[in-house]
C-alpha cells in the first residue's frame, strides 16, 4: 500500500543539520506514526512521503520554508521567570515551555535575570535546512476514528 491521504505511516528517521550532524533519531525507540494528509509532520517531509511503501528508504532535504520557517528576530521576548515551566533554575540554552494565547510554546532561554528571563520563541530548528534519512516501516488504512481525530493512534501515535 502506498502512502496517501488517510493512511497511517510508521517510520524511523535520523535528522541531520546542514553540517551532517545528527540532531535526533528515532532508532532504538518505537517508530514514529502519523496520519498522512493532516499536517501532523512538517510539510516538506510529508510531501516526500507520498507514494512510498513499507520498506522504502530515502533521504529528504527540507528547506526552512517547508519545515519550521525562517527565524523571526521579533520572537525574542522578556517574560517573568514564573511563567517558564520545565525546571527550577534556568540557564542560557535551556528549553522551557510557556503557556500562550495560542497554546503551549517551546522557548529557548537566552539570558537569565533575577525576575525576568529573555527567551527566543523561534522553534530551535527555525531557519535551518534539515535532512531526514527515512525508512518506512508500515503503511495502513487509517480507522474512521483516527481520521475523525486527525491523528494516528496506537504504537508511535497518540495514546488516549
Amino acid at each position: 500500500m502506498a502512502i496517501a491521504k488517510d493512511t497511517v505511516v510508521q517510520f524511523h528517521y535520523t535528522l541531520k543539520d546542514a553540517d551532517g550532524s545528527v540532531i535526533e533519531s528515532s532508532h532504538g525507540n518505537d517508530p514514529m506514526a502519523y496520519l498522512h494528509g493532516h499536517g501532523n509532520i512538517i510539510p516538506g517531509l510529508e510531501e516526500e512521503m507520498v507514494g512510498k511503501e513499507a520498506g522504502a528508504e530515502f533521504v529528504a532535504t527540507v528547506s526552512p520554508e517547508k519545515a519550521y520557517g525562517q527565524r523571526d528576530e521579533t520572537a525574542i521576548q522578556r517574560i517573568p521567570a514564573k511563567h517558564l515551566q520545565g525546571a527550577k533554575k534556568w540557564k542560557k540554552g535551556m528549553v522551557a515551555h510557556v503557556e500562550t494565547d495560542q497554546g503551549p510554546r517551546q522557548v529557548t532561554v537566552i539570558k537569565v535575570g533575577k525576575f525576568m528571563i529573555d527567551v527566543d520563541a523561534n522553534h530551535p530548528f527555525a531557519g535551518k535546512e534539515l535532512t531526514f534519512e527515512v525508512k518506512i516501516e508500515d503503511v495502513r488504512e487509517a480507522t474512521a476514528e483516527e481520521v475523525q481525530h486527525g491523528h494516528a493512534h496506537g504504537l508511535g501515535g497518540h495514546q488516549h
